[in-house]
């Protein structure tokens, strides 16, 4: 079964906090994976959620990694054609604003699970070899097995 790699990162403070904006996209990113799990599953795909956590330090370098999805090693944005911005968060963030996402025209601090389950969708879609084989063979077998699909469904030939 191919793989479906879905990251999602936040800041996590030193008491294993996290402010409401991040808290709120973990929950929608983990419904989302949920749905995607029994969508894609048919397909051979399965979307494995890493969850992983930044630290102070790391979020005052760069604080737009933090609320950050990643899915199959891009930005949720890339997949939408959205834009990543940024707004004033709360204590946890200190005086730095958070990573928020421009999806058309509309502004989200916390990623909604329709926004993450779209994107996922589309990177699935992306995926070496998106359509398995549903006899399991390589592609010049199923060349070979459709055209003797196809005459058995003609019917018999003329003689």
């Amino acid at each position: 079964m191919r793989t479906l790699p879905i990251v999602w990162q936040r800041l996590v403070g030193a008491q294993g906090t996290t402010c409401p904006r991040c808290r709120g996209t973990g929950e929608e990113v983990r419904r989302a994976v949920a749905q995607l799990r029994t969508v894609l599953e048919s397909l051979g795909i399965e979307p494995v959620l890493e969850e992983r956590e930044i630290d102070q330090a790391a979020f005052l370098r760069d604080p737009l990694q933090s609320n950050q999805v990643l899915i199959s090693g891009r930005p949720l944005d890339d997949w939408l054609g959205g834009r990543t911005g940024s707004s004033r968060c709360c204590n946890e963030c200190g005086d730095r604003e958070c990573r928020t996402l421009e999806v058309d025209g509309q502004t989200y601090e916390t990623i909604p699970e329709d926004l993450v389950l779209r994107a996922g969708l589309i990177a699935a879609a992306h995926l070496p070899d998106a359509a398995p084989c549903p006899r399991a063979c390589s592609a010049a077998c199923c060349d070979t097995a459709k055209a003797s699909d196809d005459a058995a469904a003609a019917g018999p030939r003329p003689g």
